[in-house]
């Protein structure tokens, strides 16, 4: 099997390559712009074998798509690119319409000619998987969870972004029959994750000894998913997912923003024992929400257990003891950000002190 995998530099693509190529032994093209939260040494595990290949490109450059498609010839286009960070669309949501529905649009365009190309045989097999969010289903209530039939109700620039990227899929296979899969997935979380988003940026603001910023109260809730269970979900609806169907892919993890910090700071208080900073809790400061917070996301994967048989292996506290470890073992990986890149300035408000949501 062959997959064009686009955004496969950032956080779940990564993950998507490592384990296709890795693990599965599936053959990988991974197309990236290499924008801020790219970092292609997150590939590091399997930047030589012979089964992965990478390209620099826009996915909003059609022509560029259209020709690595025809030269790569794959069988199916994994579409993960996206500008993602909520509080980044709230400064600038320009790049986010660009990137998530320009982008998205040229993909679909030069993959629907890609797939009028191939014989019937290999047209048949042909899939489009566009993986999006659970943010484009607005804010939960304390109750209920979102299934594949909830409706759109997008508050950020971010989740608006991708709801227009996910009709405009849908509307792909109803108008021109492309063989379509999409997923929205709640919270990841995991290794190799940019630090402007909530558990890296806690367990790095923690390990130096600075606060550890907390929107409002911290009584939002999120449904975690570990990166790695994201990506065998992602596998299985790719090889099994009927087209033209949706599927939500959640962890079972749901925790507000506090008992998630909090967790972290435990956790480095047992890893770190000499740490000046112990208790880490004390670090925790409360600051001003930002605009347009969700209360709540909970998802509802029960069609991805009963059509695919696909089970997250991570529980939330296994997950997170997992993933903090890997950030205490892997400063080679992030020094480099933190140093230079992304230092855990705030975003979303334009002042300090800074906060970030996962």
């Amino acid at each position: 099997m062959k997959v064009l995998v686009t955004g496969g530099a950032g956080f779940i693509g990564s993950a998507v390559c490592r384990l296709f190529v890795g693990e599965l032994g599936i053959a990988v093209l991974n197309i990236d712009k290499l924008t801020y939260a790219a970092n292609l040494a997150s590939l590091r595990p399997i930047e030589h074998d012979p089964r992965y290949r990478f390209h620099r490109a826009d996915i909003c450059d059609r022509g560029a798509i259209a020709a690595l498609l025809c030269e790569f010839a794959p069988d199916a286009l994994l579409h993960l690119a996206a500008e993602s960070h909520v509080d980044r669309s709230i400064d600038g949501p320009g790049d986010f319409i660009r990137t998530n529905i320009e982008g998205t649009y040229a993909l679909l365009d030069a993959a629907l000619d890609y797939w009028r190309s191939l014989p019937a045989a290999q047209a048949r097999c042909f899939r489009f998987h566009h993986v999006s969010t659970d943010e484009v289903f607005g804010s939960l209530g304390t109750g209920g969870r979102f299934s594949e039939a909830s409706r759109y109700e997008p508050n950020s620039p971010y989740a608006a972004s991708k709801a227009a990227a996910d009709h405009l899929v849908r509307a792909w296979h109803a108008t021109y029959g492309l063989p379509i899969l999409l997923s929205n997935c709640s919270n990841n979380y995991g290794p190799y994750h940019f630090p402007e988003k909530l558990i890296p940026l806690a367990v790095l603001k923690a390990v130096h000894g600075e606060p550890i910023p907390i929107y409002g109260s911290g009584d939002n809730v999120r449904d975690w998913l570990h990166v790695e269970d994201h990506a065998r979900a992602l596998h299985a609806v790719l090889t099994a997912g009927r087209p033209g169907e949706s599927y939500n892919i959640g962890g079972d993890g749901e925790r507000t923003n506090l008992a998630v910090v909090s967790a972290i700071c435990a956790l480095l208080d047992e890893l770190l024992p000499d740490s000046p900073h112990r208790p880490h809790a004390k670090l925790i400061a409360f600051v001003a929400d930002r605009p347009g917070h969700d209360r709540r996301y909970a998802i509802d994967a029960g069609k991805i257990r009963g059509e695919l048989g696909w089970r997250p292996r991570e529980s939330f506290a296994s997950g997170l003891r997992k993933t903090v470890m890997w950030y205490l073992d892997n400063q080679w990986w992030w020094e480099p950000i933190w140093t230079g890149r992304y230092g855990g300035a705030r975003l979303g408000a334009g002042r300090p002190p800074v906060a970030a949501e996962g």
